[in-house]
């Protein structure tokens, strides 16, 4: 019965979260990279090939397996985290960018979180027909996490004044549900959690820090504004962990809720470094940012 539950509970959970993202979108969010291409351009390169090989070397560096590796290249292909924005704005970053990368990244998401996931799964994990590349996980996937976004967006601009008025509630239930997730999702997995703090920390820290670093230099390489660039690195460097452990603990789709812990352990160690990276750019910031457009916190 319990597991029944959780069969229907976690993925109507994901629904609700994603619905909640939605409400958050506009058609501009997604026009405006045309304000910025090239940040943009770079951002998303980092964000969907270069962190995911990253990824995929720390797992074997650290010795990593199983379902724990699993999660930690579902981790990786997960789109930027809600506190980006905060990150961004307290070191002087494009908050603009931010919201567009924020918005595209979630949308592709959809198609490259199944992926990345299905090839690390014939990587790391046994031949058991869990996941692979078939047809009905991705569209398990689809179901879960595009679908809840777009009717989000279509509410959002149907109904915009209602929409706008019942926003915060919709994050704050988001963000209980989250909670319920991850405190299910730990608590079922407590021993492995245990077991792997050490190593998980340590991936977790590290991988926080390289992708800020990739993140903010990478853009800078290709001469682009050093605001945008900030905006870059807290985009890339704070991942949504709360949505990829929704993903991995939603029976239906994963049916693998140890892939969980990973998002959980990050979710609350990205802090630091991001804390810290903010601080030591925002100094910075201020020289840096006197052409740069307002920055806008949702």
């Amino acid at each position: 019965m319990g597991s029944t539950v959780f069969a229907v509970f976690l993925p109507l959970a994901l629904a609700v979260v994603m619905f909640g993202l939605g409400l958050t979108l506009t058609i501009d969010d997604f026009a405006r990279v045309l304000r910025f291409p090239k940040a943009a351009v770079i951002a998303l390169a980092c964000q969907m090939v270069v962190l995911p090989a990253i990824c995929l070397g720390l797992t074997y560096l650290f010795g990593l397996d199983g379902a724990l590796a699993v999660g930690m290249m579902l981790l990786a292909a997960s789109p930027g985290g809600p506190s980006a924005n905060l990150f961004s704005h307290v070191a002087g970053g494009n908050v603009a960018l931010n919201i567009t990368l924020t918005a595209i990244n979630s949308v592709l998401a959809v198609f490259t979180m199944p992926l990345v996931v299905a090839l690390s799964t014939a990587l790391f994990l046994d031949d058991t027909g869990s996941l692979g590349l078939r047809p009905d996980k991705f569209a398990q996937v689809f179901a879960i996490v595009l679908v809840p976004v777009a009717i989000g967006m279509w509410v959002h601009r149907r109904f915009a004044s209602w929409a706008q008025s019942r926003r915060g509630t919709v994050k704050i239930l988001s963000v209980v549900v989250l909670a319920l997730v991850v405190a299910a999702a730990v608590g079922k997995n407590v021993d492995t959690l245990t077991e792997n703090i050490g190593t998980l920390a340590a991936i977790c820290l590290l991988f926080a820090i390289v992708s800020l670093t990739i993140g903010y230099f990478a853009p800078l390489v290709f001469r682009v504004r050093a605001d945008q660039a900030i905006a870059s690195a807290m985009e890339i460097g704070v991942h949504n962990g709360a949505i990829a452990i929704a993903i991995a603990v939603a029976a239906s789709v994963l049916r693998d809720d140890t892939m969980a812990v990973p998002g959980a352990v990050y979710g609350v160690l990205m802090n630091i470094p991001a804390a810290i990276a903010a601080f030591l750019l925002a100094r910075r910031a201020r020289q840096d940012q006197p052409a740069a457009e307002p920055s806008v916190v949702r």
